[in-house]
């Protein structure tokens, strides 16, 4: 594919592997302060799948839009002091999102058959699972907003083979909103900020 990356615009798909977690920032004025004893997250591993779009901005730079479906959870692992009983009590947050992330693709130059990339952005991500505004009807489970922003980035190769391009990735983000939804409950009310981390692998099609 010699004149691959003369294409203005070319099309593709991905599919991969994720891992979901979050970010906590305690509340200082109620944790540890009742019978809560550790809280902690445990990261769970995923799939996605998604659709390339990608425009040639010049020589070595690319914009690309990569709408991409997220299947993934979370656990939240509650640990109370219960007369000196340790009580564990585990709260998992199932997600399904649809991302869009913008994205601005630096390449080095071809060497024969492949190339190297870096790749940031910004990424918009919607919660289609979220649960924040049903009634809990008193399970008290842990509600997150539907809506999130994200900055990422990561790194790939690009390979070129007889008739199409295959580009293993690996990729990093940081939510920049607490995604937490608030309630009366000691799960919620000893965490000021839950912010989302993640780490994507895929593999791209073009």
């Amino acid at each position: 594919l010699p004149r691959y990356d003369h294409k203005k615009i070319h099309f593709g798909f991905t599919l991969g592997f994720n891992s979901l977690d979050f970010n906590i920032q305690y509340n200082p004025d109620v944790i540890f302060q009742d019978s809560l004893y550790v809280l902690n997250s445990n990261n769970q591993k995923g799939f996605n799948l998604g659709i390339v779009s990608n425009l040639r901005l010049g020589e070595y730079t690319d914009l690309r839009f990569v709408p991409t479906l997220v299947f993934g959870e979370r656990i939240l692992n509650y640990k109370f002091n219960d007369q000196s009983n340790l009580l564990l009590q585990d709260k998992r947050i199932e997600s399904t999102l649809i991302d869009f992330p913008i994205s601005l693709k630096y390449k080095s130059a071809r060497y024969n058959n492949f190339r190297t990339y870096i790749i940031c952005g910004i990424k918009y991500s919607l919660d289609i699972a979220s649960q924040s505004e049903i009634d809990d009807e008193g399970q008290e489970i842990v509600k997150l907003n539907n809506h999130d922003l994200m900055i990422e980035g990561g790194f790939g190769i690009d390979f070129y083979l007889q008739y199409f391009k295959f580009s293993p990735q690996i990729k990093l983000s940081h939510g920049i909103i607490n995604v937490l939804s608030k309630d009366n409950t000691l799960y919620t009310e000893t965490i000021n900020n839950l912010k989302t981390t993640s780490w994507m692998l895929s593999f791209t099609f073009e």
